[in-house]
């Protein structure tokens, strides 16, 4: 059954292990809510705040949580597949270890982040920023990242085999050992002004 929720606030709640199945949320305040182990099917948070929440081992699939705030929340362990994030902002989040398969992260905001040994999967991330975030060890294959903000990020040992690299200036990166097909060293190459023949 599905329920819309507005400009609500919650507070110090335990929703430990509860099911959000096609629940809609707008504009609402979530403050130290326990969310470990919920999961989500097909709800929507839309324009919501997220502080000190925690999201531990929560599993979320084909949801959104779209221009949505989320500050000092722990999302250790936590699963997104199919699901949509576009416009959401992450400040001082617990993000290790994060798994997304699929859907629309364009337009986040993950400056900083500590994303070591993520898992973003056929997942878009347009003019994503990334700036100075660490995804050194992290897995982003398939992704689109055309016209993400890079600079200053630590991409060391990163698979990034079969992700859209147009906006990476490699000399802006953390590079080493990082692993890329032979189209993305085309790119690359070219990004550097050599000329292939």
């Amino acid at each position: 059954m599905s329920e819309t929720i507005e400009d609500a606030t919650f507070r110090d709640e335990d929703w430990y292990a509860e099911e959000l199945v096609g629940r809609h949320f707008v504009g609402c305040s979530l403050q130290r809510v326990d969310l470990g182990e919920a999961t989500s099917r097909g709800a929507t948070f839309t324009e919501c705040s997220f502080g000190n929440v925690s999201f531990n081992s929560s599993r979320h699939a084909d949801s959104a949580f779209v221009r949505c705030a989320f500050r000092r929340c722990n999302l250790f362990d936590v699963e997104f597949a199919g699901c949509k994030l576009v416009g959401s902002t992450f400040q001082e989040c617990d993000l290790r270890p994060l798994r997304v398969t699929g859907g629309d992260w364009s337009f986040v905001a993950l400056p900083g982040a500590d994303l070591r040994g993520a898992t973003f999967t056929g997942v878009r991330m347009r003019e994503a920023d990334l700036t100075g975030a660490d995804l050194t060890d992290a897995t982003v294959t398939g992704v689109d990242l055309s016209g993400a903000q890079l600079r200053g990020a630590r991409l060391t040992r990163a698979d990034l085999r079969g992700s859209d690299l147009t906006a990476l200036d490699p000399l802006s990166v953390q590079r080493d050992g990082a692993l890329i097909d032979a189209e993305q060293a085309l790119v690359l190459a070219q990004a550097l002004g050599f000329e292939l023949r």
